[in-house]
């Protein structure tokens, strides 16, 4: 029995689809309500060092409701998520880094398959640390195929960034190079850099064996372009309503960076949530029902009607 029967809500059922972006392979995870979705389709967008299924459809027992997918599902929307080309089930045969625009055409192919498949007409995005940068960028690039997007972990210029200073070290390194290795104690360095004990060991644990089961390296390009290109993203021209999350004590983007781009965001119906008891990756931190909270109340509130 899975943590989320344990704890009496429905199981989605996953299934696996596939699409193309010119010749590359692109993966694809669904889990739909049991019932017809009524509240909508959910995109789901990876960060840096690992696939999206570890993130978005993780299972740790005795921890109800570790998957946000499973979560979202028996709430009523259709979710799904997609590995990037070169992680996970992604191809990762071409000989580059794998940046952020690139991850953002993937989104682009992923969305046009996605809205095709379900007959939606839009799509809920939600995205983390440097998903969220490919998933504003695609909101930029394709407003139209956007309903709302959540941008959690998200930074804009990089300043205040203590995550991002101490990365910049390494920059030479991460720029030679087009993947770089991961491991267990890596893995575990992301729980610990910001403020230790907001992840507790087993969920950690979890974590990292299903991150480490689809890859034992990811791409440099994310990091790259986040130690030397930012900012990547106009909030002048991501005009689709906009929730950015900030957990308290993450560290990849000051405050102050942060509500320099939401002052910018030209759409009225826009929220900045901050996410109490939390560092970086949100879905695996003791207070992960916060951000279940957030992310369905953006989702699920009324638009707004508006007088000319």
């Amino acid at each position: 029995m899975s943590q989320t029967e344990a704890a009496g809500a429905p199981v989605a059922k996953g299934i696996e689809h596939w699409t193309n972006k010119g010749d590359v392979r692109l993966f694809l995870w669904q889990k739909s309500p049991k019932t017809a979705a009524s509240q909508g389709t959910v995109l789901f967008v990876h960060g840096s060092s690992m696939a999206s299924q570890p993130t978005f459809d993780l299972h740790v027992p005795g921890r109800p409701d570790s998957s946000v997918m499973d979560w979202f599902a028996a709430r009523g929307f259709d979710t799904w998520c997609m590995d990037n080309e070169g992680y996970g089930r992604s191809d990762k045969k071409r000989p580059i880094n794998f940046d952020i625009s690139n991850g953002a055409d993937d989104l682009a192919a992923g969305s046009e398959y996605i809205l095709k498949t379900t007959g939606a007409k839009k799509l809920f995005v939600y995205g983390i640390s440097s998903g969220a940068l490919k998933a504003a960028l695609f909101a930029q690039r394709h407003p139209d195929r956007v309903a709302r997007i959540a941008l959690d972990a998200f930074v804009w210029t990089g300043a205040g960034s203590p995550t991002l200073e101490e990365r910049k070290k390494k920059l030479p390194e991460y720029a030679a190079v087009n993947r770089r290795p991961i491991n267990r104690a890596f893995v575990q360095s992301i729980f610990d850099r910001d403020h230790p004990g907001t992840a507790d060991d087993a969920t950690i644990q979890a974590f990292a064996e299903a991150i480490l089961a689809l890859d034992d390296s990811v791409p440099t390009g994310t990091y790259v372009d986040m130690c030397s290109k930012l900012p990547l993203v106009d909030p002048e021209k991501l005009t689709v309503p906009t929730m950015i999350m900030r957990g308290q004590w993450d560290g990849i983007a000051s405050f102050e960076d942060l509500i320099g781009f939401f002052n910018r965001l030209p759409n009225p119906d826009k929220q900045f949530s901050v996410m109490a008891g939390i560092s970086h990756a949100s879905f695996q931190q003791k207070n992960y029902k916060l951000c279940y909270h957030l992310l369905h109340g953006f989702f699920t509130q009324p638009e707004p009607f508006y007088r000319g």
